[in-house]
């Protein structure tokens, strides 16, 4: 699959786990997360020994597979579950969104990657989209309230998600495959997740609802499996601060469902913040022509017969 099919498949799937995450709140938020990692881990070992992949690391490669667990897999969620219950699922969507720019300040700290201008450009424009879709929510935030609560732990939680970003890319650059990684960190990140249940006395229900059984299966399946086993993927390709610009997707995503399931109405402010949001995904993964090398450049200059080589050489696809 190409990095288009990757990101498409991601912002298709995400982008619809917000309305399902809304059907798993009838229990303890770090129930409904225990559950759905516990589901999606027996999923993903399951395919591992079917396919009889490798399952043996060093010990500091589980270090690492743990920290993803932790990061990725069971705090960020509980804290954006709690979150949901202070913020609107869009204002919660503009705050995930800058999750874009905690991964081009962690992988500069992390990895001194020194992120590419339009990146930074495409991100802030995208952002600046999603602004403007929910600008009425943004307009009715009173920090006054428990809204500011929510805020600052929407804010943890996509913080602490970036560096289950760094993990993984530290785990693929370290030849660990994805698939892999995904089974043993949600593997850590439940047993994390169970035992403070058991130690803080959560109570362990289960709703036996049809609504919330569809919504566990969806979201391990196809939220935490696909999605996570397809976005971790596109990060090992392209690197943290690009593939976390489909977070700024998810949103424009779940307007359009919202309109189908939910008679949502279309606003200019939602026209326009959908068209910015647009330009800055065209922008983030448009790639820049290389540049000719400054030998040839001199060679056209001084020989114009020498452009046609020029020309074919700077056409060239980076590998």
């Amino acid at each position: 699959m190409g990095l288009l099919g990757l990101y498409a498949v991601v912002v298709l799937i995400w982008g619809s786990t917000w309305i399902a995450i809304g059907f798993q709140l009838s229990v303890a938020p770090e129930v409904a997360v225990a559950y759905r990692f516990a589901l999606a881990t027996l999923i993903l070992m399951a395919w591992c020994a079917i396919r009889r992949l490798p399952m043996r690391f060093s010990l500091r490669d589980h270090v690492f597979m743990a920290a993803l667990g932790t990061c990725l897999f069971s705090v960020n969620y509980v804290l954006i579950y709690i979150a949901s219950a202070h913020l609107t699922s869009g204002l919660l969507a503009v705050v995930f969104s800058t999750i874009v720019i905690m991964n081009i300040l962690n992988g500069a700290i992390f990895f001194r990657r020194r992120p590419e201008t339009r990146t930074v450009i495409g991100a802030v424009i995208g952002m600046a989209g999603i602004s403007l879709v929910f600008a009425r929510d943004l307009a009715a935030f009173d920090l006054a309230t428990g809204g500011s609560i929510g805020l600052l732990v929407s804010l943890a939680g996509s913080y602490i998600a970036s560096l289950g970003n760094m993990a993984s890319a530290r785990n693929q650059g370290h030849g660990i495959p994805v698939v892999q990684a995904n089974a043993f960190g949600m593997l850590y990140g439940t047993l994390l997740l169970f035992g403070y249940i058991l130690i803080a006395g959560v109570p362990l229900s289960f709703d036996t609802s049809p609504s919330f059984i569809a919504a566990l299966v969806y979201l391990a399946l196809f939220g935490s499996v696909i999605g996570f086993g397809t976005y971790l993927t596109l990060l090992g390709k392209i690197g943290p601060d690009r593939a976390s610009y489909s977070s700024v997707m998810f949103p424009v995503v779940a307007l359009l469902l919202s309109t189908w399931f939910e008679d949502f109405t279309w606003t200019t402010n939602i026209v326009l913040g959908v068209g910015l949001t647009l330009l800055g995904n065209v922008v983030i993964l448009t790639k820049r022509m290389p540049k000719p090398p400054a030998t040839i450049l001199q060679q056209v200059a001084s020989d114009p017969k020498a452009d046609d080589t020029a020309k074919q050489t700077t056409v060239a696809p980076v590998a």
